[in-house]
């Protein structure tokens, strides 16, 4: 195996509380609030509100929102604030414009009503065990006050030069340069204040209204973009494993861990585990774009009967050709767990990037383009429509052991990878035993559709398998021996956190691969 690089090593260990996060800023804010008898979800509110300040290029106001929370033991509660269409939404127009595909950026049709508000506030009132407004605190601080760039912000921040409402990032060209977010501040005081609807009915609201064209109505921010829904599991390597049923992608995570668990899986320097998981994804996920929708039944897509057939088909020594066998994103993931136990995994996201690069310009809020998620062929179950989910890529994950206790939350980002990337830390995790620093900090592969990383599975047979410059030495020649297309290269491989209930306390990890990531505890 590779030397490990330096930094692949990020595991703390506390007794009570911790808190990971993509910046440090966020993680401190969460366990300040755990300091002040707040619980985990006032804490992971709290660090969320802070990266929605300091981490625009990969989260913010104008994102959604997923979570699934444990307090006590057997299945968590899972949370779905991923906003829907607008009234406005016309598919048959898009056609006439000449599209194909749903548009990328600069186009509000690809906004959905942002769900992280709702999301907030759903939480705080379910599980919220100290006022909103102190929550809040940290963040509104830094937006006001403002606060050193990250240098992932400050190259990020260069693609919207001139984009109407990025206002707050002009002049930014170095790290450490203080950038301020009044906009932000007032939406956040203004949810501080008056809740949801201070937002969503207020200046917020407003401006949406405006720049959505008829694309979005009142009635469509009135309504709450948040449903409580039982969560998505599967026994997997002696555990639960759980994360967000669709419209979310993350029954990819487990259709791909129950495929991989079917495997005689081999230590992890040998090429054949890396070739056998990453078949194992290809054979969960090569018809995701014809599956995933609002309505799929997650339940059904896990059935024996369905990945049966898919394990069966996977061989030692090649690739399998899916054609003869079956007829950028950007994002942040947290997780926090409090000293009586209670954990939340959530992840909360612009889907790519800045998102849409159509932002509330008053404000600087940039709003998200998750609504590429949704197809315009007639009739597909995920076609474009008013008040419709898209599919999403965003999958959190949360694992109990065979008692109902916590064992660990983890999750990443990364758009499309994000269950190929949640499957190979399950099984260092589960498999392996190993710690949350290797499991956070060892080398990954993620497949790569060509097409950016919403587009993996546009072509699932052209699909390359791309890796960390630190991942065995010896998985490039094992897998192009097998016939896949493999090759060491800069890529998305994901920002993920993982904290595990150990004796004695917490372990975890915050992934230096975010530069200023954070594991914070107590």
């Amino acid at each position: 195996m590779n030397t490990p690089a330096p930094w692949e090593d990020p595991e703390r260990h506390f007794g009570s509380a911790m808190v990971c996060t993509i910046d440090s800023l966020a993680s401190r804010a969460g366990i300040a609030i755990l300091g002040s008898g707040g619980n985990a979800a006032d804490a992971a509110i709290a660090a969320n509100a802070v990266l929605t300040v300091t981490s625009q290029h990969m989260c913010g106001l104008g994102g959604d929102l997923f979570a699934l929370v444990h307090d006590g033991s057997g299945p968590p509660v899972c949370l779905n604030a991923s906003g829907r269409a607008g009234s406005g939404a016309n598919p048959d127009r898009l056609l006439a414009e000449g599209h194909g595909s749903m548009p990328r950026r600069g186009d509000v049709r690809v906004v959905t009503v942002p769900g992280c508000i709702d999301g907030w506030s759903a939480l705080h009132d379910r599980f919220g065990s100290m006022p909103l407004a102190e929550v809040l605190t940290p963040a509104i601080a830094l937006a006001e006050d403002g606060f050193e760039a990250s240098p992932l912000l400050v190259p990020a921040a260069a693609g919207v030069e001139g984009v109407d409402g990025a206002q707050d990032f002009a002049g930014l060209v170095q790290t450490g340069q203080v950038v301020g977010r009044p906009g932000v501040a007032r939406l956040l005081r203004a949810l501080a204040v008056g809740g949801r609807d201070a937002v969503y009915l207020g200046e917020f609201g407003d401006e949406l209204l405006t720049v959505g064209a008829g694309e979005f109505t009142e009635d469509d921010l009135r309504r709450s973009h948040v449903d409580w829904v039982d969560p998505l599991g599967a026994r997997v390597w002696g555990h639960d494993v759980w994360t967000v049923p669709p419209n979310s992608q993350g029954y990819l995570i487990l259709a791909a861990a129950l495929i991989a668990d079917g495997l005689d899986l081999p230590r992890e320097d040998d090429p054949l585990r890396a070739h056998l998981l990453v078949e194992a994804m290809r054979q969960a996920g090569h018809d995701r774009p014809e599956v995933l929708h609002e309505r799929a039944d997650g339940v059904s897509l896990l059935a024996p009967e369905r990945l049966g057939p898919r394990r069966s088909t996977i061989h030692p020594d090649r690739r399998a050709v899916l054609g003869d066998t079956w007829h950028d994103g950007d994002t942040m993931y947290e997780c926090v767990v409090d000293g009586d136990g209670m954990a939340v995994s959530l992840i909360q996201s612009n889907a790519d990037g800045f998102g849409s690069h159509v932002t509330l310009p008053g404000l600087g809020v940039f709003l998200h383009n998750r609504g590429l998620g949704f197809s315009l062929e007639p009739g597909h179950p995920a076609r474009y429509g008013p008040g419709r989910r898209p599919p999403h890529t965003l999958s959190p994950a949360l694992v109990t052991r065979s008692d109902g206790s916590l064992r660990s939350v983890l999750g990443t980002m990364g758009a499309d990878a994000q269950p190929q990337v949640v499957l190979q830390m399950l099984v260092r995790l589960l498999l392996d035993g190993a710690s949350p620093g290797h499991v956070v900090g060892g080398g990954r592969w993620v497949l790569s559709g060509g097409g950016g990383g919403f587009a993996t599975w546009t072509d699932p047979d052209e699909v390359e398998v791309l890796l960390e410059a630190h991942a065995p030495e010896t998985w490039v020649h094992g897998l192009t021996a097998r016939g896949h297309r493999a090759r060491v290269a800069p890529a998305n491989y994901g920002h993920a956190h993982c904290i595990e209930v150990v004796d004695g306390g917490l372990a975890g990890a915050a992934d230096p691969r975010a530069l200023v990531g954070e594991a914070a505890g107590a």
